[in-house]
């Protein structure tokens, strides 16, 4: 068991975090409480597959990887029209009572040792709130890290009837000699009555950084909540995307995709709670590792005793184009109703030799058959991204990777 940051982490130093972003005295106080149950916290839960453990994030240094003062960032942040993008400063100002109610709604701040930490040390931030009725084009969000730590927290408010499609984007600025760094992430979706939100989030964090995230939605009836979560960077990344289908008919899709290389790590969840009749949820995943990097997949889908006529479906498919990867995947189903239609499925594979062999015979080069078939194996994914910038953006890495592989 490494050293935790908590060990060193004084009140004093949360209290400071607190006063210089001038916040109110009941959130200084969630701070200071998520502070104080450090002590009593578990680390998120570990996937465990045949003959293999994943991801253990309690062996991480994090004493050494996190440094509560030197939160540097840049941050930028555009809103369509109707709709407010504030950073959390300016949302305490302007809609304290709301940021009230819904922060720590979603992601119960004291969740495991990983969302109090967050909690106690957030620095940045953003609340999107639209307004009941508004039907808002796509908002956008850019975080640039540009110190060894940061910890950054996004509440997303979407009213009665409303509808809004978000990019969120993770990146390290390169600048600054550190040997490793700290990204965590929590994204809050609160979904009003008969509301539609798909969400969208690319990480592109340099390679010497490792990354936690969480992202939960809640619904209430008619709500649709969409999840496109893309990852390309960092060393280590475990991020959990998931939705609490509380409300009647509420819908939700979980897209994943992910592409290692080198000796990267990918961990990579996705949940989902059918808590009320008529829900439907879809989970799609895509991932391709290269060289040495691993990755491993969770679904699970839980299904309710009061989730009447529910329909949910999960499909995982990840591509190993090297024989020093390695990957794995652990779909589960749930189930508390016998009126549910649910099915779940996960490949773990190579490239199909039919295909190679098809692409050879038509005079392809085989180095560019794979790597046009890896392009086509994103596709189902990238159909289901609404905002163009983050569809761009995603295929763009996947082509910049594909261009580093050698023949």
């Amino acid at each position: 068991m490494s050293k935790q940051v908590h060990r060193t982490l004084s009140e004093s130093q949360v209290t400071a975090i607190s006063e210089e972003l001038n916040e109110p005295d009941w959130l200084r106080e969630l701070r200071l409480d998520a502070l104080q149950s450090l002590d009593e916290l578990e680390f998120p839960d570990v996937i465990q597959t045949p003959g293999r453990t994943w991801t253990d994030l309690s062996k991480l240094d994090f004493e050494a990887l996190v440094d509560p003062e030197g939160a540097l960032e840049q941050k930028e942040r555009v809103a369509p029209e109707g709709v407010e993008v504030l950073s959390f400063a300016e949302a305490l100002e302007a809609h304290e009572s709301l940021v009230r109610e819904h922060f720590g709604s979603v992601v119960d701040p004291q969740e495991n040792y990983l969302t109090a930490l967050q909690t106690a040390l957030f620095t940045t931030g953003t609340v999107i709130y639209v307004p009941e009725g508004v039907e808002a084009q796509a908002a956008t969000i850019r975080t640039t890290m540009a110190g060894q730590s940061l910890f950054n927290y996004t509440l997303i408010i979407a009213e009665q009837s409303s509808s809004v499609t978000i990019l969120e984007r993770q990146e390290t600025a390169e600048e600054g000699e550190f040997d490793e760094r700290y990204y965590s992430g929590i994204v809050e979706l609160v979904a009003g009555e008969n509301s539609y939100v798909q969400y969208g989030s690319l990480q592109d964090l340099t390679e010497n950084t490792y990354n936690y995230g969480l992202k939960r939605a809640d619904t209430d009836t008619y709500a649709t909540a969409n999840w496109i979560d893309c990852n390309v960077g960092s060393r280590l990344t475990k991020t959990s995307v998931e939705t609490v289908l509380s409300g009647e008919a509420s819908e939700s899709q979980i897209v994943g995709a992910f592409y290692g290389h080198d000796d990267q790590h990918f961990d990579v969840d996705a949940r989902v709670w059918h808590e009320n009749e008529h829900t439907t949820a879809d989970l799609v995943t895509r991932g391709v590792i290269d060289d040495e990097a691993r990755s491993v997949y969770e679904g699970v889908q839980d299904v309710g005793r009061e989730a009447w006529n529910t329909s949910s479906y999960q499909r995982e498919n990840t591509l190993m184009l090297s024989d020093e990867s390695e990957a794995d995947a652990s779909p589960k189903l749930i189930i508390n109703n016998h009126d549910t239609e649910a099915s779940h499925s996960a490949t773990v594979g190579q490239v199909d030799e039919e295909d190679l062999f098809y692409m050879k015979s038509r005079s392809v080069d085989e180095h560019l058959a794979k790597n046009m078939l890896v392009s086509g194996f994103f596709v189902p994914v990238l159909e289901e991204i609404e905002v163009e910038e983050l569809r761009e953006d995603l295929n763009g890495r996947i082509q910049d990777r594909l261009a580093q592989r050698t023949a």
